[in-house]
């Protein structure tokens, strides 16, 4: 699997296929919007057409991350589990399995729309923002000038790929030399156009996505968003 190097900053990340962005100088693994526990979160309001594995996937792909990279720290970017209760309907065994992921890792809980509390019965520490260096963690991207360097989360990017067949739709890294916007890790996770106002309007000289494949990203240029909105 190949990761992609970008600089934010003057701080080198490298983009993952799998969805995760890592920073080496800090050894630092950063993902978003796990959305665990959606499943349930549906079932219990009696739309039970979900099926009961999203948590289970969501964490496997996230322990293969974690085995790849060997972090000493995660940053999960906020909406980790899908409700401010989740984490305390996780399965016995899929609480056990993250509690075991996160043995010997540092991990910081960013807050989300979704999660706006601590998961209290999970190890490590949560904030609403994390500042390190020049770069600057939360969970829904500001618009505006902002510190040098801005990661987030929350619209669950996907972009659009032309090829022979018609067009590929998939999730997507966002990014221009001052912030990046990772695409949802959960398995239960929609997305947002790069296209729509809501995303495109945050960059407004244009932007470059990576959009997710099976080994490798494939990157492809974005328009500034006065064009997307006048055309």
């Amino acid at each position: 699997m190949s990761a992609a190097p970008i600089h934010i900053a003057g701080e080198r990340l490298m983009l993952d296929p799998a969805g995760v962005l890592f920073w080496p100088a800090r050894r630092m693994l950063v993902v978003a919007d796990l959305h665990l526990e959606k499943g349930s979160s549906f079932a219990a309001r009696g739309h039970g057409l979900l099926p009961p594995y999203d948590t289970r996937e969501t964490l496997q792909n996230l322990g293969n991350a974690l085995r790849r990279y060997r972090p000493d720290r995660l940053v999960a970017l906020g909406d980790s589990f899908h409700d401010a209760a989740g984490h305390t309907r996780l399965a016995e065994a899929d609480a056990a399995t993250l509690r075991h992921m996160l043995n010997g890792v540092a991990i910081t809980w960013v807050l989300g729309n979704h999660d706006p509390v601590a998961p209290a019965s999970l190890p490590g520490e949560a904030c609403d923002e994390l500042r390190d260096g020049p770069l600057v963690f939360r969970h829904q991207a500001l618009p505006g000038k902002q510190p040098p360097g801005e990661l987030s989360g929350h619209f669950h990017p996907k972009g659009s790929m032309p090829t022979r067949c018609g067009p590929v739709t998939r999730p997507c890294f966002m990014t221009d030399p001052r912030r990046v916007i990772l695409p949802a890790f959960g398995a239960y996770t929609g997305g947002l156009a790069a296209t729509d106002p809501a995303l495109a309007n945050l960059f407004p000289w244009g932007s470059r996505l990576f959009l997710l494949g099976k080994e490798r990203l494939f990157s492809l240029p974005m328009p500034p968003a006065r064009r997307l909105t006048t055309a």
